[in-house]
């Protein structure tokens, strides 16, 4: 592995490892993504020399913290952390528009599914109980016009605090209030994307998970790893 593919640690040490997981990357081997080459599992236990094992997931889109326990021991005893909500995760996102100062979205979703890799699953399964807390860090007002209605156009900078862990929480949230995440092919705006694509020559998606806290699973300390807000999210609001 040469230098410029090795992940960046942002925590080590003989339980568990914390990557700055770039955007793109996939969390590990998939079928269902046969065009990726490569796999933040399978890339850090090649820079380590060790067996290392995945106690939660990113999409494949979305950069930053993520954390591999290094014995099926650790990645046991963080798995309960997970599942009984113990972890406290922030990301930053950019979105279209102006969002509040601060607010809650307490908005139930349903389960969303591939249809390859879901097609066992239930599709009449109730929607399920998904709460999102978000302040505004910055906002711009740029001189392009992108959509019609507008001859300028406006994007926030939020910090996403997830009380839950539904897929595609942060994603679908922001949308159902009507402030989508750049980039976002899914439930984003094509235009908006599109500007970013052009003027910022941006080809991914704007949200990162900049920091965790659990609690080690060895020695019981809260851990809290941050790391810095991607250049990318902050280009729009420097110009």
């Amino acid at each position: 592995m040469s230098d410029s593919e090795l992940l960046t640690i942002v925590y080590q040490d003989e339980y568990l490892v914390v990557i700055d997981k770039p955007s793109g990357l996939l969390v590990h081997r998939s079928w269902i993504a046969s065009d990726a080459k490569q796999f933040a599992m399978q890339m850090l236990r090649d820079q380590l020399g060790q067996h290392v094992f995945p106690v939660h997931r990113l999409d494949r889109p979305t950069s930053g913290v993520l954390v591999f326990a290094l014995s099926s021991e650790i990645a046991r005893a963080l798995n309960e952390q997970f599942a009984e909500r113990d972890i406290k995760k922030t990301y930053h996102a950019v979105v279209r528009g102006y969002v509040d100062d601060a607010g809650i979205i307490d908005y139930a979703l349903k389960e969303e599914h591939d249809k390859i890799a879901d097609k066992q699953a239930q599709a009449d399964k109730p929607a399920q109980d998904a709460v999102t807390e978000y302040t505004c860090i910055d906002r711009v007002e740029l001189p392009f016009k992108v959509s019609k209605k507008h001859d300028t156009s406006r994007y926030s900078l939020v910090k996403l605090m997830p009380k839950t862990g539904r897929k595609h929480q942060l994603r679908r949230h922001m949308s159902h209030i009507r402030h989508p995440i750049i980039g976002d092919t899914r439930h984003g705006e094509g235009r908006h994307n599109r500007f970013f694509r052009e003027h910022f020559d941006c080809h991914r998606l704007l949200l990162a998970a900049t920091a965790i806290e659990f609690r080690h699973p060895v020695t019981a300390e809260q851990l809290s790893i941050e790391i810095e807000i991607p250049d990318i999210l902050k280009r729009p609001f420097h110009q």
